[in-house]
Formats: C-alpha cells, sequence, structure tokens
C-alpha cells in the first residue's frame, strides 16, 4: 500500500498493492495503522457511509464543524468517480484550493480528508458505488455544504458531464458566503484537533 500526500495538508491518496489470480483479486483496501505514520493518530472509524449515483451526480462540497469534524476515507466499490479535496479551513496557505483523484475499479485508489476539509465528487458511470470510512457520526447541525459550482471554487467537471445536485446542494452558499457568515471551519481549529488526537492512545 503506498500513501502520498496531496497538495492539500491533511489530505492523502492511498493505492492499494493488488494480488489477482485466476479467481479475481485481493487487496487490503484500509489499514488504519499505515494511515497513522502519516496523520500522527490512528483514524477512528466509527461509521460507515455508501452512495450509489448515476452519471452525472455530484455530491458536495461537504465539511463539518471542528471539533469534531469528519474525517473520511473515500473510494469506489463500482464504476468510477473524481474525488475533489476542497480546503474550506480559513487562515490555511491552500484556502480556496482543490484537488482531483479519479477513484475507480481498476486502480482501487483511496482518498483521505482529515476533519475540516471539504469533499465532492462527480460520479463518471451510472450506478457508481462510493464507500466513506468515517471518523465521526452524522451530525445534522454539524454538517454544512458550499455549492459544487460555485465559480470562486471552480471545481473542473469532467468533459461531457451534466451536473445532477440535490435540492440541498443546489440551495448551499457559494464559499465567500460561508466564510463571511463564519461557517467556515479555521485552519488553527484543525490543527489544534489534529494535535488533540495526536495525543491518544493509539
Amino acid at each position: 500500500m503506498h500513501i502520498e500526500p496531496l497538495s492539500i495538508a491533511g489530505a492523502f491518496v492511498v493505492t492499494p498493492r493488488q494480488f489477482p489470480d485466476d479467481r479475481g483479486v485481493f487487496l487490503e483496501s484500509f489499514r488504519g495503522d499505515r494511515l497513522a505514520e502519516h496523520l500522527g493518530h490512528r483514524p477512528d472509524i466509527v461509521q460507515t457511509n455508501v452512495s450509489v449515483s448515476a452519471r452525472g451526480t455530484v455530491r458536495g462540497i461537504h465539511f463539518a464543524d471542528v471539533p469534531p469534524g469528519q474525517g473520511k476515507y473515500v473510494t469506489a466499490l463500482t464504476g468510477s468517480l473524481v474525488d475533489y479535496v476542497i480546503d474550506v479551513r480559513v487562515g490555511s496557505p491552500t484556502f480556496g484550493q482543490w484537488e482531483a483523484v479519479t477513484l475507480d475499479t481498476t486502480d482501487r485508489r483511496a482518498v483521505y480528508l482529515s476533519e475540516g476539509l471539504g469533499h465532492a465528487f462527480c460520479a463518471l458511470e451510472d450506478d457508481t458505488t462510493a464507500m466513506y470510512l468515517c471518523t465521526a457520526t452524522y451530525n445534522p447541525t454539524g454538517e454544512h455544504g458550499i455549492h459544487p459550482l460555485d465559480a470562486e471554487v471552480g471545481l473542473t467537471l469532467p468533459d461531457g458531464i451534466e451536473p445532477l445536485l440535490s435540492a440541498k446542494d443546489e440551495a448551499a452558499p457559494t464559499l465567500a458566503d460561508a466564510a463571511a457568515s463564519g461557517l467556515l471551519p479555521t485552519y488553527a481549529a484543525c490543527t489544534a484537533w489534529a494535535a488533540t488526537l495526536a495525543e491518544r492512545p493509539r
């Protein structure tokens, strides 16, 4: 398993080693101990989410209040998607920037996003199944969104995609409006929370 940091602090792309034979393929899809080597703490996975999406579905940009935030480990079980990591942490050196990673059933890569980062994805095929391992359970009062097509963020969708959004995501504020309203997490709070997590026994 190869774990590589992205340009946004706290985000990583994970490429598993696959063992194919005439029966199929085997791989380790998640290793908390290996992630701990990069995070400074072992992610405490307490909830698993699965979404099935039609081609063109855009989910996000979603983020949670910090603390506790919600770290996410995202991979594609079927189909393929473009996964976006967006830095929505006020005061971060990469605030407003994003990276994209294609997740599919060929390379079987995953993306880990630390608490405080924004997340979105775009499904490239019908019946694309994404699985999220989460470090916190769903908290409706602490979960927020930014419009995924906000021009200031400027996410680049794949060619030929007609985006399909939920009513909730369609009504989400822009990054500027979310910042002005105090909705966004701060880089200082996220850094302090990561330090707190690192102090916990592994």
